[in-house]
């Protein structure tokens, strides 16, 4: 874990703090961004420290975050990071529809081929479904969509 104070200032609309160096110098760069969970006040967060051309790497610090460490932008802030190497679609969980069929037609290698963005993208869209037709229909889209890949993929 590593600690730190930073005053929070405004870039552009958002409100931000620059993270010292030597701390990303101690993390590991995934496609240039760092993702973190850490705390600001003490109130935890989950966020991605950011690369800027030319400087050190920005912690955007969002509207939930400034409410929970009870500051406000040009405040000093005590934070604590560490770097945070879950997958991103842990972020949401399977649907067991998605993974029923995932089962029936065999496509479990086929999902987990996707980049992890693309999985994490299709799950989050099936999350916030509201009815079970709708998410069957979706879960079919899906399917289809996987079927006609491994189809494309297989060599005569």
């Amino acid at each position: 874990m590593h600690h730190f104070s930073a005053k929070i200032y405004k870039t552009g609309i958002n409100a931000a703090v620059d993270v010292p160096k030597e701390i990303t110098d101690a993390l590991q760069p995934v496609k240039g961004y760092i993702r973190i969970s850490g705390t600001i006040n003490g109130n935890a967060f989950r966020q991605t420290l950011v690369p800027v051309k030319g400087a050190h790497y920005r912690l955007f610090v969002n509207i939930p975050m400034l409410k929970g460490g009870a500051v406000a932008i040009g405040d000093t802030a005590k934070f604590s990071i560490e770097q945070d190497l879950t997958r991103v679609e842990n972020d949401y969980e399977m649907n067991d529809v998605l993974l029923a069929e995932l089962k029936r037609y065999k496509l479990e290698t086929a999902f987990e081929a996707l980049t992890p963005s693309r999985r994490k993208d299709i799950l989050k869209y099936l999350a916030y479904l509201k009815t079970e037709e709708t998410v069957r229909k979706n879960v079919a889209k899906v399917i289809g969509q996987l079927k006609e890949k491994v189809a494309n993929t297989r060599i005569p």
